[in-house]
């Protein structure tokens, strides 16, 4: 229990913000490895309940709320793009301009368990996805890039990305050439600002970067 507290950036009597190593499922999957939400619920002796979620190869802040209704109050934040998340990602070096934005239609393909980008809007379950990104970081053979994104479309940035040759260090899924030792991929959840409603104040954190594969040469 104590290695679980290293997880915890921030609690109150409404919300935990929570630091997720790579590797960890943020919730139950198929391989029934224990999960951030069943070891911090174990650690607080209560439920709690997700307000964001990030895929098992990422690491960064996760948000949970401690009652059903603070879970509603983030999720009306959400839809009324109150709540900002910045992720930083390492992808394969490319010639882009120092900044933009990719807007594609994606659907989800569930047989899969993967996105794919597609033509037009007119394809059945296709969705408008919008990124932004910033390139703050050029090293040898990787970029690092700030990410924002104005959709939240399921596996988004690392499809993305992979589409418009931007391949996430490690994440062969989409297009890297290998995985890395470790398995993760070099995404993270890096920045969290949201409105804390009991408070009546805004709230920002900022995870500290991982401490293995190219993450520790970096300084932004």
């Amino acid at each position: 229990m104590n290695q679980i507290s290293t997880f915890i950036l921030y609690k109150d009597h409404h919300f935990i913000v929570a630091l997720k190593p790579a590797g960890i499922p943020v919730q139950e999957d198929k391989t029934g490895d224990a999960s951030l939400l069943r070891m911090l619920q174990a650690y607080s002796n209560r439920d709690l309940f997700l307000c964001n979620r990030i895929d098992r190869p990422v690491s960064g802040l996760v948000l949970l709320a401690k009652t059903p209704q603070d879970q509603t109050s983030i999720n009306a934040q959400m839809e009324n793009g109150l709540l900002h998340k910045t992720y930083l990602a390492l992808v394969q070096k490319k010639e882009i301009s120092s900044n933009g934005q990719f807007r594609d239609y994606m659907i989800h393909d569930t047989q899969n368990n993967k996105a794919r980008i597609v033509e037009s809007a007119e394809i059945l379950g296709a969705k408008l996805a919008m990124m932004d990104y910033k390139c703050l970081v050029s090293l040898d053979k990787y970029l690092l890039l700030e990410i924002t994104t104005e959709t939240g479309r399921y596996h988004q940035i690392r499809c993305q990305l992979g589409h418009h040759g931007l391949f996430i260090k490690g994440d062969v899924k989409y297009g890297a050439r290998r995985s890395n030792k470790d398995r993760s991929i070099g995404l993270h959840a890096w920045k969290l600002r949201f409105h804390h409603p009991t408070l009546n104040k805004e709230l920002s954190f900022e995870a500290p970067l991982p401490d293995h594969d190219l993450w520790p040469i970096i300084k932004i």
